[in-house]
């Protein structure tokens, strides 16, 4: 049974109203803030077991950081596969490029991990300090199954969200976090290594998502993708790599640049701090900016041939105000320090780091919701070129920022790689919002 308004492959005529939007975009908001307090939670235990700062510094700076780079070309197949998946053609052809995808990063996350490869990216290059190295090493390749896994779930969640199952994807998102939850507490109860609890939790909990999409969308492939509909050819060749690879590209330059922040921080001061602190603040940063992450897929679903722009725009701003207004609330409260003490688990100086840093970071999960509205519109008109020259404007602006701030400090590195990234996801988003208001002369969307 649907729970959206998209029961079959064939989008209604009719321009979806506010409450059509809200019931695609609420499941898949949950989604994204279950999915986000994944990392809050990972690190809230690294911070409880031995040697805090070092396994935090690991985890973030090396681990998680270098998984998310890994996975990059993958992470769009949510959106391309809920914009192309039409029949049993198109299906095929994208599952075919799913699990070439999949396993080409699985092997290419093996060498970094195995090889001198990572002594000399991580030491050389990054200038990740030595105490940190073994223990992220060790972390990596806990992670292995995390891109394959990845990208599996992506194409299967696409599928489900087109054909009105959005619902069961948070469910999805609900049995990983009660897998990383189960991990989490036998590592804590037996008082492992930080980063090995935190690795185990995070592959365990994909692997087990994976599979549940797996299951959960055979019945929608086998009643709407049973057979093909030879007016739609599936994208292939050619035309399949111009739509996608300026969609995968947003991804990957977006975290190569993340990367370029571990270096930075640890040539700046309070790099030890910093580190330890970075991944903390990132992950409350995405949790804010979850309900916004959400709403891409939503604009693809609700397009319905251009009829429901005015009102997803209208339902663009509002998240965008929403956003905003929470996140002024926690960092001018004493809320952002009880979340950062007694639910992260930083210690008192870390803390005050952690909550300055919030104010740095104000503006994110608006212009990440107003980032996904325009991108939508983007990848249903197939002009996914402006999506990575927005991103390559972010990843311009940050480093040359950090850049900067590398050569003349202005205080704690945390401070200055949080002003370069957030400039560059305004600049980012200045830029996505002009591209997307430039029409084409007709919607390319069939």
């Amino acid at each position: 049974m649907s729970d959206g308004f998209i029961a079959s492959g064939t989008a209604s005529e009719s321009p979806p109203t506010l409450r059509d939007i809200w019931s695609a975009w609420w499941p898949l908001s949950l989604s994204w803030l279950l999915m986000s307090a994944e990392q809050p939670a990972m690190a809230a235990v690294i911070a409880r077991l031995a040697d805090p700062t070092i396994q935090l510094a690991a985890w973030g700076g090396v681990v998680f950081a270098f998984a998310l780079v890994i996975e990059a070309p993958i992470i769009m197949l949510l959106a391309a596969s809920t914009e192309l998946v039409r029949d049993r053609a198109s299906y095929v052809a994208l599952r075919r490029f799913t699990h070439r995808a999949g396993a080409t990063l699985t092997v290419c996350h093996l060498l970094l991990a195995i090889t001198p490869a990572f002594e000399w990216l991580m030491g050389g290059v990054l200038g990740v300090p030595d105490q940190v190295l073994d223990p992220g090493r060790i972390g990596l390749l806990l992670v292995l199954p995390w891109s394959w896994s990845i990208a599996w779930r992506r194409f299967n969640q696409g599928i489900l969200i087109r054909f009105g199952r959005a619902r069961v994807v948070s469910l999805g998102t609900a049995l990983r976090l009660s897998t990383n939850a189960t991990v989490l507490a036998i590592g804590y109860a037996v008082s492992g290594f930080g980063v090995v609890v935190a690795s185990l939790a995070l592959a365990s909990g994909v692997v087990v998502e994976a599979i549940y999409a797996a299951i959960a969308v055979r019945e929608v492939v086998r009643v709407q993708l049973g057979r093909d509909d030879p007016g739609r050819p599936p994208l292939r060749g050619p035309a399949f790599l111009a739509f996608y690879v300026p969609l995968a590209l947003t991804p990957i330059v977006t975290l190569v640049v993340q990367p370029l922040g571990t270096a930075a921080l640890t040539r700046m001061p309070e790099a030890l701090a910093s580190l330890a602190v970075w991944p903390v603040l990132n992950g409350f940063s995405f949790v804010l900016a979850a309900p916004g992450l959400a709403f891409n897929e939503v604009v693809v679903a609700c397009w319905r041939g251009g009829q429901g722009r005015a009102a997803l725009a209208r339902f663009a701003g509002w998240l965008c105000f929403g956003s905003l207004v929470i996140v002024v609330v926690l960092a001018a409260t004493p809320l952002s320090r009880l979340w950062f003490e007694n639910v992260a688990g930083l210690p008192a100086g870390l803390a005050r780091m952690a909550v300055i840093g919030l104010w740095i970071v104000v503006p994110v999960a608006a212009a990440r919701a107003w980032q996904s509205w325009t991108q939508g519109v983007l990848v249903v008109e197939r002009r996914t070129r402006a999506v990575s020259e927005s991103v390559a404007v972010f990843a311009i602006v940050s480093a040359a920022l950090l850049a900067v701030f590398v050569r003349w400090s202005i205080g704690a590195g945390l401070y200055a790689a949080l002003i370069a990234f957030t400039v560059g996801r305004l600049a980012q988003t200045m830029l996505l919002a002009y591209r997307a208001r430039v029409r084409p002369p007709a919607s390319r969307r069939s």
